[in-house]
Order: C-alpha cells, then structure tokens, then sequence
C-alpha cells in the first residue's frame, strides 16, 4: 500500500512538475519575442511594449501566475529529485547510455545553475526598478530597463554570465521539453521523435535568441 501511494505521489509531483514547466516555456517565448525589440536600434519599440505590458491589468495577473509558475516549478524539481534519489540509492555500475539518461542526471544541477542566475536577473533589472537597488553613478536618472539593459551589458562579467547561463538553460529545456510529453503520456512512437527535433529547435532559439542580446550590446551597440 505505501509504494503504491509512493508511486501516485511521485506522478502527481511529476505531471505538476511538467505542467509549469510548459507554462514557463510559453513565457519564455513571449520573453524573448519582447527582449528581441532591444535589438531595434532604439528604446521606442522595446519602451512601447513595456510600457503595454505595464499598465495591462490581465498582465499584472500573468505576473503573479508567472511568479508561482517558477515557485511550483522550482518545488516540484526538488521533490522530484529527492523521490527519484530515494528509489533508486545506489548508483548504477554501468551508467546509462541514452541521451535522455544523460541529460536527466543533471537537470537539477542545471536547474540550480538557472535558479542562481534568475535571482541575479531580477535583482538587476526587476529590483531596480523598484527601487530597492542602488544603481551605479552613470545610471541613476535611468531606471528603465532599456538603459539598464545598456548598463549591465556593456559589463563583459556580466555578459560571460548570461551567456554560460542561458548555455546551461538550453541543456535544460532540451530534456525538459521531451519530458515533459512524456510525464503526460503524449510519448506515443510516431510523433515522439519529431517532439524530440521540436524540443532541441526551442532549446536552441530560446538560447541563441537571448544570448544575441547581451552581444549587440557588447559589441556593437
């Protein structure tokens, strides 16, 4: 009876796990589609969408949903893991081949990888905007994003950063998307493979997408 409620726990916390994985993923998109005005040359564009997603009510309620999206996320990689590790205490002898195998082994270390940078990303830009973090002297009337975007960019610590982490976020998404399909059953052998091909093409726009960004700055801004 115990392994039986062990295994329900384990799948409840595993299809939650999924679930909010997928919504971030769609945030992730829309993120990156905004983030991408940066590159326009000027601040209108990006201003404009900010200033849209700012004063929308309906986006004042994605937020909060967002906020619990990573917080669920978060908890239930953690229960997942520490089920997963209890089930099975002994490492195998021979490690597992398979690509799935490899990249499973390490989601939660790239997710703490993800997690530390998220909270550098939002004492940055989110924080600040606020109010809550003082901003160097060259930037103190600025308190948009777009010239804080232009602050820490033009900072290649920050850069290196940014890129090694959204390196680590795209390892992550990859495995993350396929899982995902498969925690809910849509695993089925005729369309799994093209949800694979699918996955590793979101990996790879979600991580050169954003990574372009900090770049431009860098380099060319």
């Amino acid at each position: 009876m115990k392994q039986s409620n062990f295994k329900l726990s384990s799948l409840s916390h595993k299809t939650i796990l999924a679930l909010a994985g997928l919504f971030l993923m769609l945030f992730l998109c829309t993120h990156l589609l905004t983030n991408l005005l940066l590159l326009a040359g000027d601040s209108r564009a990006f201003d404009a969408a900010v200033a849209f997603l700012s004063s929308n009510p309906i986006i004042k309620v994605v937020e909060y949903v967002l906020f619990a999206g990573f917080i669920i996320h978060i908890l239930m990689g953690v229960i997942v893991w520490i089920n997963n590790s209890r089930a099975r205490p002994v490492k195998y002898y021979v490690a597992q081949g398979s690509e799935t195998s490899f990249f499973s082994k390490f989601m939660i270390h790239t997710g703490l990888i993800i997690f530390t940078f998220l909270v550098i990303h939002l004492i940055n830009f989110f924080f600040i905007k606020l109010g809550w973090v003082a901003l160097p002297d060259y930037a103190k009337d600025t308190h948009d994003f777009y010239s804080m975007a232009v602050v820490l960019f033009k900072e290649p610590l920050y850069v290196i950063l940014y890129l090694v982490s959204f390196v680590f976020l795209g390892f992550h998404l990859k495995h993350a998307f396929q899982s995902a399909f498969q925690t809910l059953g849509l695993n089925h052998d005729k369309y799994f493979p093209a949800i694979k091909v699918i996955g590793t093409i979101y990996a790879l726009v979600i991580s050169i997408g954003f990574s372009i960004i900090p770049i431009y700055f860098l380099f060319f801004h």
